[in-house]
């Protein structure tokens, strides 16, 4: 663990770690630290605190002393030079023609180097111009190119929310932005609304990403088909994540509509979803029920009364058929008991029955209904070839 302490050199600059030795050093103080720039002056926005090793740059430099009244003209005197220094470094870009813009020039507090900060859209060649600035200046030439993020950064002005520029207030760094953090949180993604006036993606999409990322994976995506109660099987098409609300489309039916998001069922491909009678049948209790269990009961009785009764039915068939029979048997045993006598005159009528048949003449045919042998013509299956 090392005790620091945290220290800024510019208004929303980004905050730099010193070791505070032995002095009482407190947040709101300004103190003099030596960098890799040379000695600077900066104000202390964070008290001592013990931090990890890893956290900490090294090799970690003191903090040299705090800062008096003297040390507060110096830098406003540097500040007033470097306004004319900024007047001929325009001046010396006109002369070597260089496609390149001026945007701010600083000095060291102990007037040790010169930075000379612009913007280009590609690589300059400004070596004659360092030459010509060192032999104005009498001291050490930096130009040091950056980009359009950082001018907006130093220049400052007003984003599109009317407010002043996050960048040029409390933003030390800029954070990583994207494209996707606009649509995350259903953004138009034209450029001009989601710009700032940098041309980059606003710093403030990143604010939000977060939570929307959060909501987002505890309700369906876009695409996804769901069931909803009112609606049968819908689609959703739009996500709310912050009012936890979804945009449905039924699959059978026309228009869109708003519901909660604890309404709708996410169906798994090849589910159906249920169907709201279903449901309220499963919540039926108490004597509703009993009373369906009744008559289900009395419709199984009475299917069983109705067999019952078929049985018996069948039965009495049987029963009638079976005594029939017997009748028969009874009949014929009696006739096989009959004497001998009985027997020759019931042949002799049936002998008489059978000649008055024999007797009976024919029936005439009618001219037209010729068998197919009588009329000589081949009938329709006669011939298989024909």
């Amino acid at each position: 663990m090392a005790r620091v302490v945290g220290v800024r050199f510019k208004k929303a600059g980004k905050i730099y770690y010193f070791d505070p030795g032995d002095l009482n050093v407190a947040s709101g103080q300004n103190v003099i630290v030596e960098t890799s720039r040379g000695v600077e002056f900066g104000e202390v926005v964070v008290g001592p605190k013990m931090v990890e090793e890893k956290d900490v740059v090294q090799p970690l430099k003191q903090v040299q002393r705090l800062a008096g009244p003297g040390d507060e003209e110096t830098l406003e005197k540097n500040r007033e030079l470097a306004k004319e220094a900024f007047r001929i470094g325009i001046e010396k870009v006109e002369e070597h023609k260089l496609p390149m813009k001026l945007v701010d020039v600083e000095y060291t507090f102990d007037h040790g180097k010169l930075i000379f900060y612009f913007t280009a859209d590609g690589r300059i060649d400004f070596r004659e111009l360092v030459k010509d600035l060192a032999s104005v200046f009498k001291t050490r030439i930096e130009l040091r190119q950056i980009g359009v993020r950082d001018e907006a950064k130093m220049l400052g002005g007003i984003g599109p929310c009317g407010r002043p520029l996050c960048c040029a207030t409390f933003l030390g760094e800029f954070d990583p932005v994207s494209i996707r953090m606009a649509k995350e949180q259903n953004l138009s993604l034209n450029p001009s609304k989601i710009s700032g006036i940098c041309g980059r993606l606003m710093c403030c999409l990143k604010y939000e990403s977060e939570l929307y990322r959060e909501q987002r994976a505890e309700l369906p995506e876009k695409g996804t088909r769901v069931f909803v109660p009112d609606y049968g099987e819908a689609e959703v098409k739009e996500v709310e994540p912050l009012k936890k609300k979804l945009t449905v489309k039924p699959i059978d039916g026309l228009g869109v509509f708003a519901v909660e998001a604890d309404e709708v069922e996410v169906l798994k491909p090849g589910q159906k979803g249920t169907s709201k009678e279903k449901k309220s049948s499963k919540r039926e209790s108490g004597p509703q029920t009993s009373r369906r269990t009744a008559q289900g009961e009395a419709k199984k009785q009475s299917k069983g009364g109705r067999a019952t009764a078929d049985q018996q039915k069948t039965s009495e068939k049987a029963g009638k058929a079976t005594s029939e029979s017997d009748q028969h048997r009874s009949a014929t045993d009696q006739r096989q008991t009959l004497s001998p006598q009985a027997s020759s005159e019931e042949k002799k009528t049936n002998k008489r029955r059978r000649s008055k048949r024999r007797r009976r003449p024919k029936k005439q045919t009618n001219e037209n209904d010729h068998t197919p042998e009588q009329s000589g013509k081949p009938s329709k299956d006669s011939d298989s070839r024909a």
